[in-house]
């Protein structure tokens, strides 16, 4: 007599629960954004709360510290332009930072011969001859890659450096005084922006923060930001389809080289002082480290990096003089673990990419190192 076995039913494989980067992903844009306003509320709110577990005090002033890692923020986000959507290694931005600080100072300080200009009207002029000097660095030398190109950005930043030291206009270590700042008085008359309260300047740089992170997002789902993240994976391959990747480089050094105009103008108004010390090969590495640290291509992700580069320094500054070796190494040991940074770049090119992700996958974008469609969470193929 055969005797046959039942199979055991099978048993139903236990709901996984969804990241909180897919539920993220998965609400739609207006959600996102609900969600958001208490956060930019909070955020707007920290110099004036103080909260005793992320203070500075007594070593340095918070709001200030705050201005300091904003300040860093911004510079960051036109930095990831050029490394991280379009894969150009720059290690001379801080002369874009430096050029937008200069103009700021030339026509603001008493110090300089030209004609003075309000600071809001001297914003965008830092941003437009920024523009051009980005425009002069890369027709010639955005023919060249990789290293080569590394090495002309990083004579670039030094070349800023060394005509403030050397053209008198630009007043060398005198440097320039009583740069100018935006309008507005305290209640007793008193200038409402100087250079012992970082508040309104916080609140300036993060307004500004969001409108560039508003301008770059719009421009990255566009086909300017799908020319460079093509450029950025395979500039052959980008060529061969027909891509004009000189033209899309360049479009990539000058919306970099406007952010980093803008910042450095800030970062000279707040400062109320600028000379040619301020902008040396190692605050460009600093910039740059922001930018690996967080996640090239990643705009959370290099905001958080900036985070971590200017803030930590400042909250424990015992270890301040340390900063260099205890950044170097932790991009050693992130290009060992994590390449991809503490929060890797976003795989999506589609304007809608949110909806066609939806369809492929059943879930939103995603943020990884690998290619969104290879695999999902469960590890099936898509």
């Amino acid at each position: 007599m055969t005797v046959t076995s039942t199979p055991p039913a099978a048993t139903a494989p236990a709901k996984r629960k969804r990241p909180i980067s897919d539920w993220w992903n998965n609400l739609p844009r207006v959600q996102q954004w609900l969600v958001l306003v208490p956060l930019v509320a909070l955020i707007y709110l920290l110099p004036v709360l103080n909260p005793p577990i992320i203070t500075t005090q007594p070593g340095y002033d918070f709001p200030i510290a705050m201005f300091e890692v904003s300040r860093y923020a911004l510079v960051a986000i036109g930095l990831n332009i050029v490394v991280g959507q379009a894969g150009l290694l720059d290690l001379g931005y801080v002369g874009f930072f430096a050029v937008g600080a200069y103009v700021m100072a030339l026509f603001t300080s008493p110090d300089s011969t030209l004609h003075k200009l309000p600071f809001l009207v001297v914003l965008p002029i830092a941003m437009v001859v920024t523009m051009i000097f980005g425009v002069i660095l890369g027709t010639p030398t955005l023919r060249l890659r990789g290293d080569y190109l590394a090495i002309v950005t990083l004579g670039f930043g030094e070349i800023v450096r060394l005509l403030a030291d050397n053209v008198d206009p630009l007043r060398g270590n005198r440097g320039f005084q009583s740069v100018g700042h935006p309008p507005g008085t305290n209640a007793d008359g008193s200038p409402l922006f100087n250079n012992s309260d970082g508040t309104p300047w916080y609140w300036l740089c993060v307004t500004l923060i969001i409108l560039v992170l508003f301008l770059v997002g719009n421009l990255e789902r566009s086909r300017v930001g799908r020319a460079w993240v093509a450029i950025r994976d395979d500039e052959d391959a980008a060529e061969i389809m027909g891509l004009p990747t000189y033209k899309f480089k360049i479009w990539a050094f000058v919306s970099g080289a406007a952010v980093g105009g803008l910042s450095g103008a800030l970062y000279a108004g707040q400062l109320g002082f600028v000379n040619n010390q301020k902008f040396d090969v190692v605050t460009s590495m600093l910039f740059l480290a922001a930018v690996i640290l967080g996640g090239a291509g990643n705009k959370v992700g290099v905001l958080l990096g900036a985070i971590v580069v200017a803030y930590i320094p400042l909250r424990f500054q015992a270890i301040a003089e340390y900063k260099y070796l205890i950044f170097g190494l932790a991009l050693i040991i992130l290009m060992i673990f994590r390449p991809q940074g503490l929060l890797g770049a976003r795989q999506r090119l589609l304007t809608y990419g949110r909806q066609a992700y939806q369809r492929l996958l059943g879930r939103g974008e995603q943020v990884s190192s690998d290619g969104s469609l290879a695999s999902d969470p469960t590890g099936e193929k898509a």
